[in-house]
């Protein structure tokens, strides 16, 4: 009977860290989306900063942290946004790649999260600022467009607003997160080592 508590505890422990997480990033993605839209389309941030967020939040908790991005923008900025259902359920998808792609090659590449090396930030910048945000843009952008809530002609704003707003929020609190908080977090029980589980 004993053998089984450290898993209840365990469990218990990341389902309370990854309903918190939720919480944060759908308020992160709401507040970002308030503040400072993309017309005309609904959702998304020409300085949506909640993405770096994540990005921190999925290095330090792994899946937990990934899919508490996903969950946090169908809440925050589709939810609340009035985006229909059916279109919120692939178009949050855009916030699952964004960070699950760096989460990927940090651990493929075995990445020290705290970037000591000028190999991590390259790392960092190809996987977690550019490329991750490439396709996240390029994803939410295409199923705004094909399901009828922007026309073809708002695609290219709506595709660069996206893109550029997430490569400078990464690119400026991704790296202080990382580098300094990464320490107190893994001196947690919460944090993941190894990324995933």
């Amino acid at each position: 009977m004993e053998k089984h508590m450290p898993n209840i505890e365990s469990l218990s422990r990341y389902v309370n860290i990854f309903l918190f997480l939720i919480l944060t990033n759908s308020l992160l993605s709401r507040f970002a989306v308030v503040n400072s839209p993309i017309s005309p389309a609904p959702g998304v941030s020409s300085m949506y900063f909640a993405v770096a967020f994540m990005i921190a939040f999925a290095m330090w908790y792994g899946i937990w942290g990934a899919f508490s991005a996903y969950l946090g923008c169908m809440i925050g900025a589709g939810i609340l946004a009035d985006m229909p259902f059916s279109l919120n359920l692939a178009w949050s998808l855009a916030d699952l790649w964004q960070v699950i792609i760096p989460l990927a090659a940090f651990a493929f590449f075995k990445v020290n999260i705290r970037m000591r090396t000028k190999r991590d930030i390259a790392i960092f910048v190809v996987f977690a600022c550019i490329l991750n945000n490439l396709v996240g843009a390029l994803w939410g952008s295409m199923m705004l467009v094909t399901n009828g809530v922007i026309q073809w002609t708002e695609f290219l704003v709506t595709f660069q607003g996206w893109f550029l707003g997430n490569f400078v929020t990464t690119l400026l609190i991704v790296p202080f997160l990382l580098r300094y908080i990464t320490p107190y977090i893994q001196q947690t029980k919460s944090y993941v080592q190894g990324y995933w589980v």
